[in-house]
């Protein structure tokens, strides 16, 4: 007895669906495209924003940028919702296990009282920075055009939420769960001169309309000094100083940002390509960004790390925007 095994091969009716096969042709399609392009509506709105009655639901007109195709700005990362969840899942994970092991050896007892007092005084206010971009980054994809670019906004601002709760968990860590760390390190943010201008810098972001600019305030320009200033520099200064231990706590910090900043990078080459007035509007913004951010944190810098600081922050920072094609 001989068993004769055949196999069909079925056609699929069609690859796409019909809006992604107008974009990419008559082919299967990724799942980042079929859950990025061409998904906001464009049409038929039931009534115009009562709070802007010039504008549509979804317009545009909202930033002085202009693109001829939204969906441009890809995303390099390709996060899509799936995507997105499982990469934060493994960096969380790993987080995770970090935190635990600090806790379980007790590292924290390893610190000194003036490691401590630093941490709180000039790590810890990083919270509030933290949701402020948050508030930031969830306005610009309210308020943005075209998923490509709202809906890595809207990843990034829930990034920042973990961000802030994982700058709280050092600040419990520290304190044995009593929240005192938390309470010095708001009445830093809140009463410190050190920290004022700061404060003004979030609050003045918060007061911008045109989402575009926004982005270049906070994603562009701020986190990009914030992030080597704390979480480089602060962070080889306590490891001199005894408490390297702690680069365990803030290594999803630099994870994040490094993986962030391919994403910002990405945004600004591809808004400056298509036009030079683009191009123009976006070097005017990041010079008046970066004059106040420079305000901002020149007092903390000093404070910790002296005058280079803050100049080898902005040294980074000009060498990342020439990369991309700005002040050349």
């Amino acid at each position: 007895m001989t068993i004769e095994i055949k196999t069909s091969t079925l056609a699929p009716v069609r690859n796409t669906y019909a809006h992604i096969e107008r974009r990419f042709g008559d082919k299967p399609a990724t799942r980042y495209q079929e859950a990025t392009y061409d998904v906001q509506s464009e049409s038929y709105f039931h009534y115009r924003p009562l709070w802007q009655p010039d504008k549509e639901l979804n317009d545009p007109s909202r930033t002085a940028i202009t693109m001829e195709d939204w969906y441009d700005f890809k995303d390099p990362r390709q996060y899509y919702y799936g995507s997105y969840v499982q990469q934060r899942a493994k960096m969380q994970e790993n987080a995770e296990n970090n935190y635990a092991f600090f806790e379980k050896r007790n590292l924290s007892a390893h610190l000194s009282d003036d490691v401590q007092k630093k941490i709180i005084q000039f790590l810890l206010p990083l919270r509030h920075v933290e949701h402020t971009a948050n508030l930031n980054n969830v306005y610009a994809s309210a308020y943005g055009y075209g998923t490509a670019i709202t809906q890595a906004f809207l990843y990034n601002g829930m990034d920042r939420l973990a961000i802030a709760q994982y700058l709280s968990r050092i600040g419990l860590i520290l304190d044995g769960n009593t929240g005192e760390s938390l309470q010095q390190a708001k009445s830093n943010w809140m009463d410190n001169s050190l920290w004022q201008e700061m404060r003004r810098y979030c609050e003045q972001t918060t007061t911008v309309e045109d989402w575009f600019e926004v982005f270049i305030a906070q994603d562009v320009v701020l986190d990009s000094l914030v992030y080597h200033l704390f979480y480089e520099l602060l962070d080889k200064q306590l490891s001199d100083e005894g408490a390297s231990d702690l680069g365990m706590l803030t290594e999803f910090m630099r994870q994040w940002n490094k993986d962030t900043t391919r994403w910002v990078d990405s945004v600004l080459k591809v808004a400056i390509a298509k036009s030079d007035d683009n191009k123009r509007l976006i070097e005017n913004w990041i010079s008046h960004w970066l004059e106040k951010s420079t305000v901002a944190l020149l007092p903390i810098s000093n404070t910790l790390l002296g005058d280079a600081g803050l100049q080898e922050s902005q040294v980074l920072l000009n060498k990342r925007l020439n990369k991309v094609g700005l002040f050349k």
